[in-house]
């Protein structure tokens, strides 16, 4: 599709991410995954955004996905939740921004390593983030579900904050570090997925197909 033929479209808010890597992901530094293979989910809260005239203020959405190695090698799998207080229009007009063919480095990278997309599903969508706390949670209920909790020392329990810089990142430039206390998701195969004090960041984003 050109880019004479797309849809204006932009969003800001707010992103959590939980994965199967150790703390810190290898993958943020081009490197290959603790696991040899990729699975995440992640939530999204717009503070701000328009697909043309359509506003998305206040939309969630969330994307399940695993790659059977590392994210760059591709053949990725994956799984768009669509907020279900969308209307029809503003569901398709996310569903038009996740393809990745209304353009927007995110989506079409995203898109272009994962060739195998379920149809979406539209679904209630609770999602808690708080930056500062380097807290969150999801639910999507009988689809996905989990907790983020602050990094503690192993020997103190005291909380212990860090952060990913990344002043070239097309998702981030600042990201806050937590755990994953617990993973659930029970999509079909290969989007099955269970994990337990793993790789969690929280971070804005601000995105846009100009």
């Amino acid at each position: 599709m050109g880019s004479s033929t797309r849809t204006h479209w932009r969003m800001e808010g707010e992103e959590v991410a939980s994965c199967n890597c150790a703390w810190g992901c290898p993958c943020q530094f081009n490197a290959l995954p603790t696991a040899g293979h990729c699975e995440a989910v992640i939530g999204y809260e717009i503070r701000a955004g328009e697909y043309g005239t359509i506003r998305l203020d206040g939309l969630r959405f969330v994307q399940i996905v695993r790659w059977p190695g590392a994210i760059h090698e591709g053949n990725g799998t994956r799984q768009w939740v669509i907020d279900e207080k969308a209307s029809p229009a503003q569901r398709e007009a996310l569903t038009a921004i996740q393809s990745g063919k209304e353009g927007g480095t995110y989506f079409e990278i995203f898109a272009s390593v994962c060739p195998h997309t379920f149809d979406p599903v539209f679904a209630a969508i609770e999602l808690e983030i708080d930056r500062g706390r380097r807290t969150g949670a999801l639910r999507v209920p009988g689809i996905a579900e989990f907790d983020v909790e602050p990094i503690k020392n192993p020997v103190t329990g005291e909380e212990h904050r860090a952060r990913i810089e990344l002043p070239n990142g097309f998702e981030y430039k600042v990201a806050e570090m937590g755990n994953v206390a617990r993973m659930d998701v029970s999509t079909p195969e290969p989007l099955v997925m269970h994990h337990q004090n793993t790789y969690a960041q929280l971070n804005e984003f601000d995105w846009v197909n100009a």
